[in-house]
């Protein structure tokens, strides 16, 4: 039976952002520049009548959602192209229900269409990936959750229960045939933090270009008031979690790589390190063996990795490799395979032992990935997209709400951190670090906590906007 806390989708409206990178980031075998952010801005209705607007963002990675052989400005454009068809559909979507209801169906009875059209109007172009569909998508999920707890004047992680929900997890989830797991009966707050952590360890990425010390120095210094090498972060954000990006192609250097800053972490007083390779490889052998080295080697440093993230291609229906191996060495978390709970599943069948959960893979299937993991046993992680402005606010609240194996990744203050100004002035603590940590006691009040009223940010024209 439906509830009167149900809600639709009224009018859509977007921005772009357009953001510059202070320093190269490299995602597999591209190095970022700059990218930019889709802010979307969703007007709900209730059954009463009674309207919101809420709020989502999302960057728009190409180099991660999409990665392929067209150049980057044409993945860039069709992006956005992608957000304005999309802006019109969810305007249009008539859809009622809780956002977590809303959002699944229109994730699975609405954007494969809109994707598959979109693609076949490309025939003699590069075909857009179901993730990069995603994260256009995810800006619009978030507005939704957004305004469902502003309409009811509540946190959103407090509407995700039984009161609100017009149905359980049983709707969605269903359980790995050797695991004694019914989701009757269950909903996604049986699985949540409550009450929230409000200060939690940031984890901080080392890229593959990002230099160590100041010998690896090159060209003209970056002077812009921030930390350039790995040791200066270190010590001016009190840094104890390294996540280290590995190039997945070159066994040598994604080991000497890891000994280094395992090595500069020993001497700072870093705790844990993850070690990402990139999608890129694909024997099980090649990372058993660097880790095996590591522990044989260098056993402080092995013993300081907590987890390896996704060394395997994205398509793990595809590429069904069996990583039990690696599994046995240390954690070994799903990210860019991980889009929903079934692939999770699959995940799971073939040795991975947990998955990074992403905002940007919209917020309904963050929660139901999450609620189907730990269901399941499996560790958690949230993982960062380079999340600047609003962007930041539901990452760090799904860390905090998830129970992570060891906090959240955030690298917005390492390499945009000036494009977060105007919303640092009010949540400071969330784009910077300090002690290691980021502190989210400032984000209150209903929704996700924006405090938009307070946030002095000019939005340019919007791209699209649809009734």
């Amino acid at each position: 039976m439906k509830k009167e806390t149900d809600v639709r989708a009224r009018e859509a409206t977007l921005y772009f952002l357009p953001i510059e990178a202070r320093m190269p980031l490299k995602f597999g075998a591209e190095v970022v520049t700059h990218f930019t952010c889709a802010r979307v801005r969703l007007r709900v209705a209730d059954r009463k009548g009674r309207e919101a607007e809420g709020w989502g963002e999302t960057p728009l990675s190409v180099t991660w959602a999409w990665p392929g052989q067209l150049s980057y400005n044409e993945r860039h454009e069709a992006l956005q192209s992608f957000c304005v068809i999309l802006a019109r559909a969810w305007a249009d979507y008539g859809e009622s229900g809780h956002p977590i209801e809303v959002g699944h169906g229109f994730q699975s009875e609405v954007l494969p269409g809109i994707l598959k059209s979109f693609n076949a109007d490309r025939a003699a172009h590069e075909r857009m990936p179901w993730l990069a569909a995603l994260v256009c998508c995810s800006a619009f999920d978030i507005a939704l959750h957004d305004a469902f707890g502003v309409l009811h004047g509540v946190d959103v992680y407090d509407t995700y229960h039984q009161a609100t929900m017009n149905t359980d997890l049983s709707r969605y989830l269903t359980p790995a045939d050797d695991a004694d797991v019914s989701f009757a009966g269950k909903y996604p707050s049986d699985f949540l933090v409550d009450p929230r952590a409000d200060r939690m360890p940031a984890w901080h990425l080392v890229g593959g270009v990002d230099p160590l010390d100041a010998s690896e120095l090159t060209g003209d210094p970056i002077d812009d008031g921030y930390p350039v090498v790995l040791t200066d972060w270190i010590q001016t954000d009190g840094l104890k979690c390294l996540k280290v990006k590995l190039r997945g192609t070159d066994a040598a250097w994604d080991y000497e790589r890891l000994v280094k800053i395992g090595g500069i972490g020993v001497e700072q007083g870093v705790e844990w390190l993850c070690a990402d390779f990139n999608c890129l490889v694909t024997d099980p052998s090649y990372v058993n063996e660097i880790l095996d080295r590591l522990k044989a080697d260098h056993p402080r440093v092995s013993d300081m990795i907590l987890y390896v993230e996704q060394p395997f291609p994205y398509e793990l229906e595809e590429n069904r490799i069996d990583v039990h191996g690696v599994s046995a060495r240390k954690p070994l978390l799903m990210d860019e395979s991980a889009h929903n709970w079934r692939l999770v599943k699959l995940g799971r069948e073939l040795g991975w032992s947990g998955v990074a959960l992403k905002t940007c893979k919209t917020q309904t299937e963050a929660l139901l990935t999450l609620c189907w993991a730990k269901a399941h046993g499996m560790s958690l992680m949230v993982q960062d997209l380079t999340n600047p402005m609003l962007a930041q606010i539901p990452h760090v609240l799904l860390a905090a709400r998830a129970g992570t194996m060891m906090g959240v990744e955030t690298n917005g203050m390492q390499y945009v951190p000036d494009a977060s100004t105007a919303e640092a002035r009010v949540h400071p603590e969330i784009y910077r670090r300090r002690g290691g940590c980021v502190d989210l006691s400032t984000i209150r009040g209903p929704g996700f906590g924006y405090r938009l009223g307070e946030i002095e940010r000019r939005l340019p024209e919007p791209a699209a906007r649809f009734e």
